[in-house]
C-alpha cells in the first residue's frame, strides 16, 4: 500500500520547501494513532466532493452554430471566436443590431457531425451526446431546427448517441417547442439566463427580466428535460452580490447543473467598445475568484455539478480578450478558495468555537482528489491555511474531509 502524505505547518508556511513529507502513515490505523495522540474532537466537514457526478462520463460531440436564430448580438458575446469558428460571424454590427438567419452553411456543419458520429461508432467507441451550442436553439428558422432534430433522430435510431442537449435563451422557451425537442431525444436544455438580477440584465440589454427567466427554468422542468443554467458574474451592471444571489436562486428554480463564465471584454463586441471609453470596468481576477468559490460551495452543498468554469481554450479566443478575470487554472484556483471557505465555515460553528482556542489547531483529512487544488496555484493558499491553524493533511483514497482538532 502506497504511503499517506502529510504536509507539516513548516511545508504550509515555507513556498521553497517540498510540498510533502513522509510521516511513515501506511495505513488508516496508523493515522487514526497520530491523530489520537493530538487530536480533541474530530468532525466531519459538511462537503462531499463526490457529489454531483454521475459515474461514467459520456462523450460529447458538439455541433456550433455561432449567433443562429438570436435576436439580438449580444454586448459580451462573441460566439465566433468562442467556439473557434472565427469566420462563422454573421453579425458584424453593434450589440443591439438583430441577427439575419443565415442558413448557408448549416448543411455542412450537420454533415460533418454525422460523419464523426458515424465514424466514432463503427470504431467501436459508446454512444455520444450530441449538443447543440452557440447560438439560441429553439429559435432557428424552422427549416434549420427541422434539420437538426432530423439529425439527432438519426442518430438516435443508428445507436450513435444517448441523447442530445442544446443551449438558448430564456425569453425563446415554450412548451410545445420543449416537448418537440424531448420527442426528438433532447435530454438537457441549457438556459443563457447570465443573471436573474434585473438591473444587470437591463444593463446588459438582454431584453428579458428575472422573473422570465424563472418561468423559463419552470418551463424546462415542466417540459420533463433537465435544466442547465449558465451564469455570467460580471456582466455590465452586475456585482459579486448579485451573483451570491444568482447561484442559489438558480438552485432553487430545480437547476441540474450550473456553468459559471467569468465576463471576459472579447475584440469585436459591445463590450469592447464599452471597454474603452471607460464605461465598464471588468472584475479584478482576485473577485471573481471569491465569488466563484461560494457559488461553487453553494453548488456542491446541494449536489449540483458546476460543470464548466470559464470560457473553453478555442483557436483565436486568447488573442481575442482584451481584459477580464481569465485565468488558465481558474477551476483549480476556484476550488482551493472554495475548500478553505468550507474549513473555516465548519471552524465556526457553534459546537467547534468554543474547542477551536487560539492555542488549538487542526488537522485535515481529505479525499486524495483534492490535493491537485488543496494548496491553490503555486502555493497561493499556504499563509491562509498556516493563519487558520492548519497543523497537518493526510490525502487518502477512499475518505470523506474531515477536520480533526488538536492540541498546540
Amino acid at each position: 500500500m502506497p504511503r499517506k502524505k502529510k504536509f507539516s505547518s513548516a511545508a504550509i508556511m515555507d513556498a521553497n520547501s517540498p510540498l510533502y513529507q513522509s510521516n511513515l502513515l501506511d495505513n488508516a490505523d496508523d493515522w487514526r494513532r497520530f491523530c489520537d495522540s493530538l487530536h480533541k474532537t474530530s468532525v466531519p466537514l459538511q462537503w462531499d466532493c463526490g457529489q454531483g457526478k454521475t459515474g461514467v462520463r459520456t462523450p460529447v460531440v458538439p455541433v456550433f452554430l455561432p449567433f443562429r436564430g438570436c435576436p439580438v448580438r449580444c454586448v459580451f458575446c462573441a460566439q465566433d471566436v468562442q467556439t473557434g469558428l472565427a469566420d462563422a460571424n454573421p453579425l458584424p454590427g453593434t450589440a443591439a443590431q438583430a441577427v439575419p438567419q443565415v442558413s448557408t452553411g448549416i448543411g455542412q456543419v450537420l454533415n460533418e457531425a454525422r460523419q464523426k458520429l458515424r465514424h466514432r461508432h463503427d470504431a467501436g467507441h459508446p454512444p455520444a451526446e450530441l449538443a447543440f451550442y452557440g447560438g439560441t436553439f429553439t429559435a432557428l428558422p424552422e427549416s434549420e431546427l427541422a434539420a437538426c432534430l432530423d439529425l439527432a433522430r438519426e442518430a438516435l435510431e443508428q445507436g450513435w448517441i444517448s441523447s442530445f442537449r442544446c443551449s438558448t435563451r430564456p425569453d425563446r422557451v415554450d412548451a410545445p417547442t420543449l416537448l418537440r425537442l424531448r420527442s426528438a431525444g433532447c435530454g438537457v436544455v441549457e438556459l443563457g439566463v447570465q443573471s436573474f438580477n434585473d438591473s444587470a440584465l437591463a444593463v446588459s440589454r438582454r431584453g428579458y427580466t428575472g422573473a422570465t427567466a424563472l418561468a423559463a427554468c419552470a418551463t424546462v422542468r415542466a417540459a420533463g428535460l433537465k435544466l442547465g443554467v449558465q451564469l455570467l458574474p460580471g456582466m455590465p451592471g452586475h456585482n459579486p452580490q448579485h451573483f451570491a444571489h444568482d447561484v442559489p436562486t438558480a438552485l432553487a428554480a430545480g437547476a441540474h447543473m450550473l456553468r459559471f463564465y467569468p465576463c471576459l471584454v472579447l475584440e469585436g463586441t459591445g463590450l469592447a467598445a464599452m471597454w474603452r471609453e471607460g464605461s465598464y470596468k471588468p472584475w479584478p481576477l482576485e473577485a471573481t475568484l471569491d465569488a466563484l468559490a461560494q457559488g461553487w460551495l453553494a453548488a456542491i452543498r446541494a449536489g449540483v455539478p458546476v460543470i464548466r468554469m470559464g470560457l473553453a481554450p478555442e483557436p483565436g479566443l486568447a488573442q481575442a480578450i482584451l481584459a477580464g478575470p481569465v485565468d488558465g487554472e481558474l477551476g483549480g484556483r476556484v476550488k482551493g478558495r472554495a475548500l478553505l471557505l468550507a474549513v473555516r465555515e465548519a471552524l465556526q460553528a457553534p459546537d467547534l468555537r468554543l474547542k477551536f482556542l487560539p492555542e488549538c489547531g487542526f488537522a485535515l483529512r481529505l479525499p486524495r482528489a483534492m490535493q491537485g487544488f488543496f494548496l491553490g496555484a503555486g502555493g497561493e493558499l499556504r499563509p491562509a491555511w498556516a493563519a487558520l491553524g492548519l497543523r497537518a493533511v493526510s490525502f487518502e483514497e477512499e475518505s470523506k474531509p474531515q477536520i480533526l482538532l488538536v492540541a498546540a
